[in-house]
């Protein structure tokens, strides 16, 4: 299939240690020329804790970008020499000071695929001890809740999780859930 949408050049114009902005000079579908920015992310991890007495570890983050506390699932980056499982480990244990005795990769979508092409990477965490104290980045505002699967599900249905990928992820997995509930 061809792409409707040809690149003439690409530039960086913004970087930060986690994400840049890279412009495109294009020719669109119609044969005008354009520009196109892309928010490029490497990727992050997003992690459904699960307790080995069956309930899910949240997380209410005050995010600064739109100045509101919000329930999510743990998540994080993925960093140059990581692999996602990785990446997973790592944020379980920084965010909620967890250990996962499992990890099942779930899969993967875009979060916001009309500015950026971060990908979120979905697992599932099963026996999740909270053996450590956590050890959030110093922007990340963090407090720890544990719920039933029933309430986490109802949760994300009530848009009571407004994190996108938090909620899509949760109820991705929501029939594996249920039936680790009993």
């Amino acid at each position: 299939m061809t792409k409707p949408f040809k690149t003439e050049s690409s530039q960086i114009v913004w970087s930060c240690p986690w994400y840049n902005v890279r412009q495109d000079k294009i020719i669109t579908p119609d044969g005008r020329p354009g520009v196109y920015n892309v928010v490029q992310v490497p990727g992050a991890a997003w992690i459904i804790p699960v307790t080995p007495d069956g309930n899910v570890i949240l997380i209410r983050s005050y995010r600064y970008t739109v100045d509101a506390w919000c329930y999510e699932i743990p998540a994080g980056g993925l960093k140059p020499g990581q692999t996602l499982a990785e990446t997973a480990r790592q944020e379980l244990l920084e965010e909620i000071g967890g250990v996962a005795a499992s990890l099942d990769y779930i899969g993967q979508f875009f979060t916001s695929n009309g500015i950026s092409n971060e990908a979120a990477h979905i697992f599932l965490a099963t026996g999740v001890m909270l053996e450590h104290e956590p050890t959030p980045e110093p922007t990340e505002v963090i407090e720890i809740h544990a719920k039933s699967v029933s309430e986490v599900l109802r949760m994300a249905q009530a848009n009571e999780i407004s994190d996108g990928p938090s909620a899509l992820a949760l109820l991705l997995c929501a029939e594996r859930l249920r039936k680790m509930a009993g």
